[in-house]
């Protein structure tokens, strides 16, 4: 089972244009409030994976709650762990251009009250991944990743909205997701004199953990001692990106739990990523696992067989 320790928001997505310059008021096009926060996000897209997940985090008692769960429950996923705190529904102000492209405000809400202390044991018993992200506060995320890590389980860490990382989180995390500004950051921060394209392979060898490192339309690569992988997708039409690199995280994370090699994981990854530009808003565009593996084996025949080192 993947346990998913993260965000709960709702989505208020606004369709302009353009994305507005500071200062500046747009007309935009369309609005929508729609489920999502990151840690909700990539638990769907596990379970749309096909595998089994349990979300822990926190919501407020208030209107916007309902909503922000709705799929989630629809899709099976187990929301016992998620609490019910003294705070708002935790949301994200969303502009997503006429390209696709996004700009995203966070307003953490309800998510600050997630704590890890919460997770009830038996879970625990059952996982077999960890799945975190950093909407929701480093602390709590830190001592996941250390019982985690202490009771074998796999610790998979997508490190947006990107931060500072410390050491003690570093130490306990097998798969790092990042993308490139990401990846350029830590690099700055752990005194890294490498740049793109290398990022991901110094980072690979300097944490002695798996880099993903994710390529927007470019698709993925993945760097670990002895193995670097570059998935690529098919050209497909974008409507919008948002929820992308959530969608990717999750399908990752379902094709590690069950025991895939690194090239299918990665292509599924790929693949879902993809998939997620193809429609309207984060949840609402994960397609499920027929979906997903007919695009990822076109993705898989197209690594080079050379790179599966």
């Amino acid at each position: 089972m993947i346990l998913v320790f993260g965000s709960v928001n709702l989505d208020l997505v606004a369709r302009v244009p353009r994305l507005p310059q500071p200062g500046e008021t747009l007309i935009g096009t369309s609005f929508a409030a729609l489920p999502g926060g990151k840690g909700a996000n990539q638990a769907l897209a596990a379970r749309r994976a096909g595998a089994a997940v349990a979300l822990v985090g926190a919501v407020g008692g208030d209107s916007f709650a309902a909503p922000a769960m709705a799929g989630l429950r629809a899709a099976g996923v187990d929301v016992t762990g998620v609490a019910t705190v003294d705070a708002p529904t935790g949301v994200a102000l969303i502009h997503i251009d006429a390209m696709g492209e996004n700009a995203i405000t966070i307003i953490a809400g309800a998510n600050v009250g997630a704590a890890a202390s919460g997770i009830d044991p038996a879970l625990w018993l059952q996982a077999s991944t960890l799945l975190l992200q950093l909407e929701t506060p480093m602390p709590e995320v830190i001592a996941a990743a250390v019982h985690a890590r202490a009771r074998g389980i796999r610790v998979i860490l997508n490190a947006a909205p990107m931060q500072p990382l410390p050491a003690s989180l570093l130490s306990a995390i097998d798969v790092l997701i990042v993308n490139e500004h990401e990846a350029a950051t830590l690099a700055t921060t752990l005194e890294l004199d490498v740049a793109f394209p290398a990022l991901a392979d110094a980072l690979a060898r300097h944490l002695k953990i798996a880099i993903v490192l994710t390529l927007g339309a470019d698709g993925a690569r993945v760097s670990a001692p002895g193995m670097q992988l570059h998935a690529r997708p098919p050209p497909m039409a974008i409507v919008d990106t948002t929820g992308a690199g959530d969608a990717l995280a999750g399908a990752l994370a379902a094709a590690l739990d069950r025991g895939e090699s690194w090239p299918r994981a990665l292509a599924e990854a790929v693949a879902a990523g993809t998939l997620a530009c193809g429609g309207f808003g984060a949840q609402s565009a994960m397609l499920d696992t027929v979906a997903i593996a007919d695009l990822a084996q076109r993705v898989e025949s197209m690594v080079p067989s050379s790179s599966n080192r």
